[in-house]
This record gives structure tokens, sequence and C-alpha cells, in this order.
């Protein structure tokens, strides 16, 4: 069995600095943890990668082609799809090996994953090639700090994961990067209360907290407020969307999501038991002198 995260997100979320810190965590811990670069526009990341995209397709390549002159949004669509169309490439990039721990850095084209099907081929060619895998869906904290960015991002969430259809882990990044008036605010708004007092707690939105707070005295407010209400209920109807900070300057806190993550994907469970043999003790020596 091999196994694997799709890390997705918005731009600028912080995906490929989640990749390199993971990595980072997992070679101090003695494991081995590499990661694919699917981002065909990516220019810098901190790691150095198993695959890479850029190899195969580059956005500049659907971009300045005469035929094609894609903008910078259809020259990503147009890469992963070019990709889809090449899996063997893919396949013989990743090889063959066993027990494998593979992260997917993603491209932030959002479209890609809320209602496009391009990520949802990926995941059913690695499942064919016997990998386990799951989502880890970052949003920026330094942007969901009032109730309507909230639960917009929240919707985003719940759009992919209904979208991939595999096992998710939403997390919040840049916990690290919060100043303390956004984190007062963040706590004020009750989305965040489990960071401020322990970063090992699943954060779960309560929309009913999140309307009280919204502003309702514009006109905006006034005329939308059933479909936002609306919008509250779903989120708690379906009750899957679930947030884990993640603040890459906190070696516990990382060690922390990926266990959880560990959990979702089911890594090491089907690994032999270790066991040890003994050497049992000579009759004399248990006896003695008779």
């Amino acid at each position: 069995m091999r196994y694997a995260q799709l890390v997705l997100g918005p731009a600028g979320s912080g995906k490929s600095t989640y990749c390199a810190t993971l990595q980072k965590h997992a070679a101090d811990d003695k494991r081995t943890i590499d990661v694919v670069n699917l981002d065909p526009a990516a220019e810098y990341f901190d790691y150095q990668p198993l695959v890479d995209i850029r190899e195969l397709i580059h956005i500049d390549d659907a971009m300045e082609d005469e035929d094609l002159r894609f903008g910078p949004n259809g020259g990503l669509i147009f890469c992963m799809e070019y990709l889809l169309e090449n899996p063997e490439w893919l396949e013989e990039q990743l090889g063959e090996g066993d027990d494998d721990y593979l992260l997917f850095d993603c491209p932030g084209q959002i479209e890609l994953y809320t209602h496009m099907t391009t990520v949802r081929q990926l995941v059913e060619l690695l499942q064919r090639w016997n990998f386990q895998a799951c989502v880890v869906f970052l949003l920026d904290a330094q942007f969901m700090i009032d109730g309507a960015k909230f639960l917009s991002g929240t919707m985003a969430a719940l759009s992919v994961m209904v979208n991939v259809e595999l096992p998710h882990v939403n997390v919040l990044s840049k916990m690290d990067l919060l100043s303390k008036t956004a984190r007062n605010q963040l706590d004020r708004l009750h989305i965040l209360r489990a960071v401020i007092t322990s970063v090992k707690s699943y954060l779960e939105p309560d929309p009913h907290s999140l309307l009280g707070e919204m502003e309702t005295k514009s006109k905006w407010g006034v005329k939308y407020r059933r479909l936002t209400e609306a919008i509250g209920r779903i989120i708690e109807d379906y009750s899957l969307v679930r947030f884990y900070p993640l603040n890459v300057r906190d070696e516990e806190n990382i060690a922390d999501l990926l266990l959880t993550i560990d959990n979702v994907i089911q890594f090491g469970e089907d690994s032999d038991v270790k066991t040890r043999d003994f050497d049992y003790p000579d009759d004399d020596d248990e006896g003695g002198d008779t």
C-alpha cells in the first residue's frame, strides 16, 4: 500500500510551505515523505520535489504557444488536463515502490477542486496505482477573521469535500502569522477559541454564532439575510466541516496534525507486527542445585 496527501487550497494559502514543513518534520523523525509538485506555474518552493510537473509541461508552454495563447487561469487548467492525458509519464515518475508516502502540492486554481473533475480524475489514477489518499484543504487564517469570510471559506471546503469524494482534513494555516488583534477577533467570533486554549483541538464553526456577529444593518445584509441563514443551516446539517489549526513553528502542532492525517489514511496499519524472539534460560540456570 502507498499513501498520499493531496494538498489543496486557494492561491497563497500556504500549500508549498506546508509540504516543505511536513517533509522536514518527517526527516527529523526518521521518516521519508516525498513531495510531488503539480503546480506548473510554481517559481520557488522550499523542498526538492520527487516529481515536478514542469518537466512535462510549464504554464509558459500554454501561454506563449501561438495556437493556444491561454491566460494564467486557462493555462493552469490546460496543464493539469495535459497531465491527465499523459498518465504514463506520472506513473513512471512515481515508480512502483511500496509504503511510499507522498504529498501532492497542487495549484491554487480553486475551480479545479470545487466543480471541475480534474482532481477527481487524478484521485482515480492514484487509487488505481494502489494509493490510499486523503485531501488536506488549507485556508489562510489571516483572511478568516469575520463571520462572512469564514462562512465563505467553510462553503468552499464543503464544496471540495463533495466534489473530490475523499477523506478530508481541513486546516487553517498561517496561525503563526496572526496578529494579536486578529486572534482576539477570531476569539470573539467563537471560531478559534480552541486555538487560544489548545492547538490540539479540532475547530468546529458555529453557524448561529457567526450569523449573530455578522453585520445586518447594510442593505446587502438585510436583503440576503435569509440566504445567509440557509447557508449556515447547510453547514450545520452536513456537520462535516471541522478545522485544524496549523502553526509551522510549533513542532507539537505539526506532529499532532500529521498523526491525525496518518489515522485518516490508515498509514502503517498493514505493516507487519514487530516481534522479538527471547532466549529461554537453561533448566540448570532456573533450578540451581537440587
